[in-house]
């Protein structure tokens, strides 16, 4: 790895959760990569891959534009989504934006490109694979269910995910960035659906492995329900372990501060609660941990304060390349 004064920061994730982080990581002076989930397959995203055998377009479209430059009406026209009573109903424009740009450019990954020079965006995005996938879950009591958006819903204790096509290669792009960062972050999400899928391909596994980088989890603030209920930091961090092997992650960022009543209100009627974390437990699992306030206090739901991660991580990426 060369030594430079700008860190080398990958993100890995997908959902809701990665572009709270990526709006703050952005105005750093980084190289940044992020590398996304297209297991998604619910929503506008779902009905496209049904017409179109394409990889989902809908986490990838978040990204770009959580890294875009570009005005508020140009934003706020790519993330516009209709509500008509016809067969545009419900889509997302930029989701449509990529799978037209796709279409021109016969590559999805292509059109990720083109996208993201449109709408000026900073750094590298990397779908994780340049195909179709299908994400499946095996359930403790041994059922298996197919497809993304379904996974949470069966509300049953998720033993293990994975993915077919079986045998899948991640773009050269992400094995490369993985192995010259500085920090892999593996972002806040939905642990067995957004986080997971982009850990357990055996090539990824390889370079996290094999990389000189430093890895920090960042640990989700509420549970979810029908993936984590219940689930400790630990548990989540067990999760990974599990799916990729022990001493993939080197640390990790919790939430350490009360959470407001009100606020959990709203949780507590969809069985959701706050992760809770026991030191001891998160060092015996061989991780550095990173005890923060890290909430959006003016936010009207529970939320990451992209400030806050943003300048922790950028720290430690900071830290990392001093010692070389």
């Amino acid at each position: 790895m060369t030594n430079t004064t700008r860190p080398k920061i990958v993100v890995l994730g997908g959902g809701t959760g990665m572009p709270v982080l990526l709006r703050g990581l952005k105005d750093y002076p980084i190289d940044l990569s992020t590398i996304v989930t297209v297991a998604d397959d619910g929503g506008s995203t779902g009905q496209l891959r049904e017409m179109i055998e394409t990889p989902a377009p809908g986490d990838i479209r978040n990204v770009i534009a959580s890294l875009a430059n570009v005005d508020q009406e140009l934003y706020e026209l790519f993330q516009h989504r209709f509500n008509v009573s016809n067969g545009l109903s419900g889509h997302s424009l930029g989701n449509i934006v990529l799978i037209a740009m796709s279409s021109i450019t016969g590559n999805f990954y292509e059109a990720v490109k083109e996208v993201s020079v449109m709408f000026n965006v900073k750094g590298n995005i990397y779908p994780i694979v340049n195909e179709a996938v299908t994400l499946h879950a095996e359930m403790e009591d041994g059922t298996i269910v197919s497809g993304e958006s379904k996974i949470p819903m069966k509300n049953k204790k998720i033993k293990r995910v994975f993915l077919t096509p079986d045998h899948l290669t991640p773009m050269p792009n992400v094995v490369e960035a993985i192995l010259d960062a500085d920090l892999v972050v593996i972002s806040p999400g939905s642990l067995y659906t957004s986080i997971l899928p982009n850990l357990i391909i055996k090539d990824v596994v390889d370079a996290l492995n094999q990389t000189t980088a430093k890895t920090v989890y960042v640990c989700n603030i509420m549970t979810q329900p029908g993936e984590t209920n219940d689930f400790s930091a630990a548990d989540h961090v067990k999760a990974i372990y599990n799916h990729i092997g022990r001493n993939s992650i080197d640390s990790i960022i919790v939430h350490n501060q009360p959470i407001a009543k009100n606020l959990l209100i709203e949780y507590e009627k969809q069985n959701a609660s706050p992760v809770t974390y026991n030191l001891s437990s998160l060092k015996q699992l061989g991780l550095e941990v990173y005890e923060e306030d890290i909430i959006d206090h003016n936010h009207p739901m529970i939320r990451h304060n992209t400030e806050k991660l943003a300048k922790i991580i950028f720290q430690m990426a900071s830290d990392k390349i001093k010692k070389y």
